[in-house]
């Protein structure tokens, strides 16, 4: 992830406010690392989306740049995704509290069998004066690109 920065949340999943660190934890995906490896770390941040559940803060120079937040390589066919946006952050979800659900052919997909990366503003924003305005004026226009490039290493 091309994110130095996550944002914390509560016990209820909600964001705390802060801006922290990811250097020393297991949101740090600076350098490539399993999902898994520290996905039940004991750690509180860990312990309160019961995984993966919050949003980091994309490296950017100029509010608004489309730049690359991150990078997703499947070890064994070495499928890539990779991600580019102009939001300020990316939320990345581990389905951590799935318990089995249907997919296609009878199969059923276990708890972290699928993870999300959401590009967005930061939540909790219209709440948090110092995170990126979500405020839209009457006669302004919202406009955002994200890009999911899919590719083999």
């Amino acid at each position: 992830m091309n994110c130095d920065f996550f944002i914390p949340i509560d016990d209820t999943s909600i964001p705390t406010g802060e801006i922290l660190s990811v250097k020393g934890t297991p949101f740090d995906f600076t350098s490539p690392k399993a999902i898994g490896k520290d996905i039940d770390a004991d750690d509180q941040q860990i312990k309160n989306g019961a995984g993966y559940d919050h949003c980091w803060v994309c490296n950017k120079k100029e509010v608004g740049e489309l730049t690359f937040a991150g990078r997703l390589t499947e070890p064994k066919s070495e499928r890539t995704l990779e991600i580019y946006t102009t939001e300020p952050g990316v939320q990345i979800y581990t389905d951590n509290w799935a318990t089995g659900y249907p997919i296609q052919f009878g199969a059923t997909a276990p708890r972290r069998s699928s993870i999300c990366f959401e590009c967005q503003h930061f939540p909790d924003s219209p709440n948090r004066p110092y995170f990126p305005s979500t405020v839209l004026k009457p006669g302004e226009k919202y406009t955002q690109k994200t890009i999911y490039k899919f590719g083999v290493k």
